[in-house]
């Protein structure tokens, strides 16, 4: 389509509170610079389906509170390793990145913009590396991207689990009870750290610090002896156990995921304290629900700048912030490593300052 002047927008990875601000803030802003904006239903799925939608003023409005995307998102579907089913019930795995440069030409499309994590985001470097017009937006309740200070979705998430964190203190309190709140983090212990900070947890566990069951009973009796009759163990679901092994468990589609470790130091504790141990895991409860006004101005100005890269033909960036200031950086750099927490930095070192214990002191 000769002179055409169309951005598509896809949404990639696990839902979080902010897409429908980002999808809505690139639409308002492309459309007032006079280009065409359609939505990839379904992620990456619908790149290789062919599957677009033509966004305008109408198709947006409203959407700013409304948590998921109305686009539709999935984290299963990698063009380059695409799904699909035998008939005989077995997988497959094949290269559609053909079929997804194809409709993107056939479409029109001069640029694609992606939401999405670290996996969403190596994926639209492989199509940069094609010849897509690339920019990319950070997305991700884990808030594991280094080259960003924040993204997206992880207020939402935190302010849920504090939510959650504050609820059980109560409870706990009633019945002298140890209360263990897994919450999600795979590789970053990000929202478990936080939410335990925010919340007054006593113990938090997090994949980047190795902790034992016998630390952490020791603090929960310590606690105990002082006239504490309760604790709060705040665990991220990728946190490792001493044998340096994480809970997963395979489902139904054949992927693995992370989850159940919870369960595990909850069992742990209680047979080493003598205390009795409840469980709750958040799971989903995180990725759910309407935005905190944080994610909302974040993801609208992430989106407005995203199309200002693009109409400036900056390709192959992602934008990100830095202090108060939104910029951007290049994709390459965003997805060369994940943003874990430090287990020497300020946020873990005022933590263990108020007594609080990582299980490995």
């Amino acid at each position: 389509m000769p002179g055409s002047r169309r951005i598509a927008v896809l949404t990639g990875g696990g839902d979080c509170p902010g897409l429908n601000a980002v999808i809505r803030a690139v639409t308002k802003s492309a459309m007032l610079q006079g280009f065409e904006v359609l939505g990839v239903l379904e992620g990456f799925g619908g790149l290789v389906n062919g599957a677009f939608i033509t966004l305008g003023e109408d198709d947006v409005s409203g959407i700013l509170p409304r948590g998921g995307t109305i686009l539709g998102t999935s984290n299963k579907d990698d063009p380059y390793r695409f799904r699909a089913k035998t008939a005989n019930g077995g997988t497959v795995y094949s290269d559609r990145s053909p079929d997804v440069l194809r409709n993107l030409e056939e479409m029109g499309i001069d640029a694609l913009i992606v939401a999405g994590g670290d996996g969403s985001l190596t994926i639209a470097l492989k199509l940069l590396r094609q010849g897509v017009n690339v920019v990319g937006i950070p997305k991700t309740i884990d808030n594991d991207l280094e080259e960003t200070d924040v993204t997206f979705g992880f207020d939402s998430a935190l302010c849920t689990a504090t939510g959650a964190v504050d609820k059980l203190h109560t409870t706990a309190e009633a019945h002298h009870r140890i209360m263990v709140l897994e919450v999600m983090g795979r590789e970053a212990g990000w929202l478990a750290l936080m939410s335990g900070v925010a919340g007054g947890g006593d113990i938090v566990l997090i994949p980047e610090i190795p902790f034992t069951f016998e630390i952490a009973a020791a603090s929960i009796r310590a606690r105990f002896e002082k006239g504490k009759r309760f604790s709060i163990v705040v665990v991220a679901e990728g946190a490792r156990l001493p044998d340096g092994s994480q809970v997963s468990r395979e489902t139904v589609s054949g992927s693995t995921v992370l989850g159940g470790v919870g369960h595990v130091i909850a069992r742990e504790l209680e047979a080493l304290t003598g205390i009795e141990s409840r469980i709750t895991v958040l799971g989903h409860l995180q990725r759910g629900g309407s935005p905190t006004a944080f994610d909302r101005v974040l993801a609208t100005r992430f989106g407005v700048k995203a199309v200002e890269l693009v109409a400036a033909g900056d390709y192959g960036r992602m934008v990100n912030l830095r202090g108060r200031e939104i910029g951007s950086v290049l994709i390459e750099q965003a997805v060369a490593r994940q943003r874990t927490v430090p287990p020497g930095g300020g946020t873990v070192r005022a933590a263990r300052e108020i007594g609080m214990s990582f299980g490995d002191a």
